[in-house]
C-alpha cells in the first residue's frame, strides 16, 4: 500500500472491534483523512495516547481501500493535556474541532488556511492565552469567514448605509447575512445591544485587546451560535456547552 506521511489534528475518533480505533485527523496537506489506529485501545499500545481529540501528531499513513491505516504516530504538541484540565478550555475545544470537521466535509481536500486556523486556536487554548469562550466563538467566526460565510458588519446589507453613528439602533440578521439598519430592518432580525457590534467585529478579526476587556455579551454569543448553525445547516452542538 501506498504510504504518506503528514501532520494533523485529530478531531474526532470511533471505538472500532475490541482494540482498534477509527481516527478523524485534519491534516496540513491532506485536508481531512479518516484512518483506522490498530491496537491502540489496548493498555500498551504504542502510540494510542497520541491519537486522542485536540492532539497534534506526525503520521505516517498506509494508504487502503475503504479506510487508510495509521502506522506511525509523533506528538508534535498535546494540546490536550492542558486543554482537558480545564472545563471552559475543554468545551471550547469541543466547538473548534466540531466546526473544522463540518466545515471541511470532503475527506483528502487540503485546506491548509483552515488547517493554520485550526491549530492557532488550539493552541491559544491550551496556553491558557484568552478567555475559553473568546477563542471558541473567534474560530468559529473565522472558519465560517475562511469559508465564504462572513458577515457584513459594517454596513447595511440592504442599503449599505455605513455602521456605527451612521447606524443608530443597528439590527442584525442571520439570514440575511449582517448589520441592519434600522430603517430596513426584517423582521426576524433583532436590535443589537450596546457594545455586541464591537465584539463581534473583534470575534471576526481577532482583536484580542477588545475580546480580552471584558466577558462576551449574552447576546453576542448567541448570533454566534445561530451563524455557526445556519450557515453549517446543523447546529454546532458543544457552543451550547459553554452557555
Amino acid at each position: 500500500m501506498p504510504l504518506y506521511r503528514d501532520e494533523g489534528v485529530v478531531l474526532r475518533t470511533a471505538k472500532l472491534g475490541e482494540a482498534d480505533r477509527i481516527v478523524w485527523l485534519f491534516t496540513r496537506r491532506h485536508g481531512k483523512v479518516r484512518a483506522v489506529a490498530k491496537g491502540v485501545r489496548r493498555a500498551r499500545s504504542r502510540f494510542g495516547a497520541r491519537l486522542e481529540p485536540f492532539m497534534r501528531a506526525d503520521v505516517l499513513i498506509n494508504t487502503g481501500r475503504s479506510l487508510d491505516v495509521v502506522s506511525q504516530a509523533e506528538t508534535i504538541a498535546a494540546y490536550a493535556d492542558r486543554i482537558v484540565a480545564d472545563y471552559a478550555s475543554y468545551t471550547a475545544a469541543s466547538a473548534i474541532v466540531e466546526t473544522a470537521d463540518r466545515i471541511v466535509a470532503a475527506e483528502r481536500e487540503p485546506a491548509a488556511d483552515q488547517y493554520r486556523l485550526l491549530i492557532a486556536a488550539l493552541a491559544a487554548l491550551s496556553r491558557g492565552m484568552h478567555r475559553g469562550e473568546a477563542v471558541g466563538d473567534s474560530y468559529v467566526l473565522r472558519a465560517l469567514a475562511l469559508a465564504g460565510w462572513s458577515p457584513r458588519l459594517a454596513s447595511c446589507v440592504v442599503c449599505g448605509r455605513a455602521g456605527d453613528r451612521a447606524l443608530p439602533g443597528a439590527y442584525f440578521s442571520v439570514p440575511a447575512g449582517g448589520l441592519m439598519c434600522a430603517v430596513d430592518h426584517t423582521p426576524e432580525s433583532r436590535l443589537l445591544q450596546p457594545g455586541v457590534l464591537d465584539q463581534l467585529r473583534a470575534l471576526v478579526d481577532g482583536d484580542w485587546e477588545v475580546l480580552d476587556a471584558g466577558e462576551l455579551d449574552p447576546q453576542t454569543r448567541h448570533i454566534v451560535e445561530e451563524w455557526g448553525a445556519y450557515y453549517l445547516e446543523r447546529p454546532i452542538r458543544s457552543l451550547r456547552l459553554l452557555d
